[in-house]
């Protein structure tokens, strides 16, 4: 019998969880780490930062969905990893035994590398949904006394499209209470033109994603450097291709949304050889660990280089079909590797995204994530909208029912060429096997 510990109760984490239990048989055990009891649907984290949503909308008590699944659960928390002796520390001093580690942690949030950034200092965040609801109380009084907002992501994030959804999801609220002509909005970020999203753009997000900010009236700076966040103003250095500072200023803003850099939590980063130096873990072509044979990783909390250099740092985002497909990669390796076969499994990273703005949408597909694609494109319309709330409903019921890919999901997105395995590669006829 194997102990398969997975680290990480997001949708990485559960989504391996239950998939490792429907791939292997029930003498095999399965814990899932996490931090507290709750699941949280982050990508719905926005619309709780305008009150569109309740946090417990967005959530689900794990535990009892996942012991019908004969999964154990502790809310604990991590201390340290000790890979070395195939063990995890908890934070109450119990450590656990495995015989193969799943890392699914999510990131690190890096407010820190900025003079007065995130919830403690002068701006808000929705990377948590703890983080979106002090955004919406700050919200609540900021409706009291309108003025500025600025909007964007920090130099090294990762993660654009919720920037793009807040700040026009904002910009609907504030129509929608008659508040939008008090309201001067900026949006400013590190990617190098609107719409670059560190995928180096998806088919026309560029031009749909700069109508979408003229439409609404949202001010743009992109190749900014944000420096620093003080009371009624963001520190912000413009600079040009070759990444040489060309304007330096104060751009005015009482309500300030940015999404930081991320990095690896302390628990994982701290592992000697296991990450890069930001941080996140190393791995092969199978979700398995340059370092630990017995160690896989997927999610935001895995190493993946930038799409492309630019003046400003950014990164590569992970999106949620692509999380997934990483975790169907390591459920058939640990199967393989069970079972005393090489590890051949590979994830599509193929990125679908549906973005919200409020009263419309944008849905971006690249497949697979990293270019050259095979597929790419992007789309506005008031159906993505409409498809993001089905998603929303439809996720969190996949995370009480523990049916990690529906058959209607499969063929669905197989009709759309939106695998989440590699198929091994054709040999042309005539050539050696």
């Amino acid at each position: 019998m194997a102990h398969i510990v997975v680290l990480g109760a997001g949708i990485g984490g559960m989504s391996a969880a239950y998939e490792l239990r429907a791939g292997l048989d029930r003498s095999h055990r399965i814990t899932l780490l996490g931090e507290g009891g709750m699941f949280s649907f982050t990508p719905s984290n926005p619309w709780v930062a305008v009150g569109w949503r309740q946090g417990a909308d967005i959530q689900v008590d794990v535990e009892p969905y996942l012991r019908r699944k004969a999964i154990d659960f502790d809310g604990t928390g991590a201390q340290d990893l000790l890979p070395a002796q195939n063990q995890v520390r908890l934070r109450d001093g119990r450590v656990l035994d495995y015989d193969y580690l799943v890392i699914t942690t999510g990131p690190r949030l890096a407010f820190d590398e900025i003079p007065g950034f995130g919830p403690d200092g002068h701006s808000h965040s929705v990377c948590t949904t703890d983080h979106a609801g002090a955004a919406w109380q700050a919200y609540q009084r900021f409706l009291d006394a309108p003025g500025p907002v600025l909007v964007g992501a920090a130099p090294g994030a990762s993660c654009f499209g919720p920037a793009y959804e807040f700040a026009m999801i904002l910009d609907a609220d504030l129509r929608k209470r008659k508040l939008r002509d008090r309201v001067p909005m900026s949006f400013v970020t590190s990617e190098p033109y609107i719409g670059h999203m560190g995928l180096g753009g998806v088919g026309d997000s560029r031009g749909l994603l700069e109508s979408e900010l003229r439409q609404r009236h949202i001010k743009w700076i992109a190749n900014a450097r944000i420096t620093g966040f003080a009371a009624g103003a963001v520190a912000v250095d413009e600079l040009d291709e070759a990444g040489a500072v060309k304007r330096s200023h104060q751009v005015p803003s009482v309500y300030s949304m940015v999404i930081p850099a991320f990095t690896g939590v302390d628990a994982v980063r701290a592992v000697p050889g296991l990450c890069n130096p930001r941080g996140f873990v190393l791995i092969d072509a199978h979700q398995r660990s340059l370092a630990f044979a017995n160690v896989f990783s997927a999610g935001v909390c895995v190493a993946i280089p930038p799409v492309e250099p630019t003046p400003v740092p950014t990164g590569a985002p992970k999106t949620g079909f692509m999380i997934e497909s990483m975790v169907t990669a390591i459920v058939a390796n640990i199967r393989a590797d069970l079972a005393g076969t090489p590890a051949r499994a590979r994830a599509t990273w193929n990125a679908v995204c549906l973005a919200d703005m409020g009263d419309t949408g944008a849905a971006f597909v690249a497949l697979p994530q990293i270019p050259p694609r095979n597929v790419t494109w992007a789309r506005v319309g008031k159906w993505v909208h409409y498809a993001k709330v089905a998603y929303e409903k439809y996720f969190l019921a996949k995370m009480r029912s523990g049916n990690t890919e529906p058959i209607y999901e499969k063929y669905v997105l197989k009709a759309l060429g939106i695998e989440r395995l590699k198929q091994p590669a054709a040999v042309p006829p005539g050539d050696p096997q």
